[in-house]
């Protein structure tokens, strides 16, 4: 199944609250012909708007090619969360990498951040600070906890406060969680805007951007003085380097990358503006992320309306209604809102990794790619971009400490990971209906 078009209209921003109130951006053209460049980017989302945007700031000529719209996919349709960290907190990290490593990543992680804020900023997207994690048990809460004091001694980072059962439901008024904390460090954004504020810097800069442009085959050199080709629909791209920034519709340009990535949907709602109700879902403009396996995730908009996701899917066709989907996990969080009309839920692919950290490789000679960001990729994917614009430009640091971090193949490679996600998301599911 080609998640390109599985669910999507071609060419079209799905329809969603963000596209509804998206900022205007004039089409790019179809590539036609044949072209040549430094580097061929392949994806319109963060990464790749990242990539092509250090790309050319750096002086090279760069092409990306974009099969619908940029920020289309995921970098257009998620949460709109800037989260802390990687995907796994810093114990497990130690635990599996040692401190030293956990360190390096944190700090990436910490430039991931600064790197968007900064983005944003440039592109007049506003960030608004607070992203908080809400805790289903004592244990959980008691982890936290540790977490933050662990972060502030041993890493610096004391903007995470620990919040028991009171202070937190005085920020999230629901009986769901007893307890969790705040990090006034991550925050929350309108996360097309950014995708389409990157697009403009980038072009700007002077990358060649196509839109509507779908990259069907790659031919790559097969040494590193050899040339490499992408073919597309209406034409072709030769060039010394190419960037893989395709993530969860990256199809099977990449079987290296299709055996340790793999797609997975997820599912957003957001209600009518909400008014003065607003204060019963958040007593202030911050985002909340729980601790399920298919996590929750919720935010206020600017004109007041709740923008909650959550629901998993065992197969890669989006459900008939969404809103049916995603309505049983928001009112297990705010059973008062049940009467609230949802006018607005769509869908859209991510992608994970089996440890839940991203995939950065070399699948081919002069190619570089990063995905995999399961959930995590607003400040990482954008991150995931200048590394890699910094290894093409001789500065493969930090894209080498994000490759060094071991993962593992999905059990049956590409071939089986449909009936995997079947099952693994079935089994996960219910162990968060049964409350583990």
């Amino acid at each position: 199944m080609n998640l390109l078009y599985a669910n999507d209209r071609r060419g079209e921003y799905p329809p969603s609250l963000y596209a509804d109130t998206r900022d205007l951006l004039d089409p790019f053209p179809q590539l036609k012909g044949e072209i040549r460049a430094d580097v061929a980017v392949v994806g319109g989302g963060y990464t790749g708007l990242s990539a092509a945007l250090h790309l050319a700031r750096s002086g090279f000529d760069v092409v990306l090619l974009e099969a619908h719209r940029v920020g289309f996919g995921a970098s257009g349709r998620n949460g709109g969360q800037l989260g802390s960290g990687q995907r796994q907190e810093v114990d497990w990290m130690e635990r599996q990498l040692g401190r030293d490593t956990a360190r390096r990543l944190w700090n990436l992680a910490e430039d991931a951040k600064a790197l968007t804020r900064d983005l944003a900023a440039q592109a007049g997207v506003p960030v608004h600070d607070g992203v908080a994690h809400a805790c289903r048990s004592a244990d959980e809460v008691a982890h936290a906890h540790r977490l933050a004091a662990h972060l502030a001694e041993h890493y610096g980072y004391d903007k995470v406060v620990p919040l028991d059962r009171d202070g937190f439901r005085a920020l999230v008024p629901s009986d769901a969680y007893v307890g969790g904390d705040l990090d006034g460090g991550a925050g929350h954004l309108h996360p097309l805007n950014l995708a389409i504020g990157m697009a403009r810097l980038a072009g700007d800069a002077g990358a060649r951007i196509y839109e509507g442009t779908h990259v069907h085959t790659i031919e790559h050199a097969r040494k590193a003085s050899d040339k490499t080709i992408l073919r597309c629909d209406t034409g072709r791209v030769i060039c010394d380097h190419v960037i893989l920034g395709g993530n969860g519709y990256l199809g099977d340009l990449s079987t290296p990358v299709a055996r340790r990535v793999m797609p997975i949907n997820n599912y957003i709602v957001a209600t009518e503006p909400l008014g003065d109700r607003a204060a019963q879902v958040l007593t202030r403009n911050v985002a909340v992320a729980d601790t399920k396996f298919v996590v929750n995730y919720w935010r206020l908009s600017d004109d007041g309306r709740l923008i909650f996701g959550g629901g998993e899917s065992v197969g890669y066709r989006f459900p008939r209604d969404i809103r049916a989907k995603v309505r049983p996990h928001l009112l297990s969080v705010y059973p008062g809102l049940k009467d609230v009309a949802l006018p607005h839920g769509w869908g859209g692919t991510l992608a994970i990794t089996m440890n839940r950290m991203p995939f950065f490789a070399r699948p081919a000679p002069n190619c570089l790619s990063a995905s995999g960001f399961s959930g995590h990729g607003v400040a990482l994917a954008t991150l995931a971009g200048r590394l890699m614009a910094d290894a093409v430009a001789g500065q493969a640091a930090g894209f080498d400490a994000m490759a060094a971090v071991p993962g593992s193949n999905f059990p049956g490679g590409a071939m089986l990971r449909g009936p995997m996600l079947v099952a693994g998301m079935s089994w996960y599911a219910l162990r968060d209906r049964l409350g583990f």
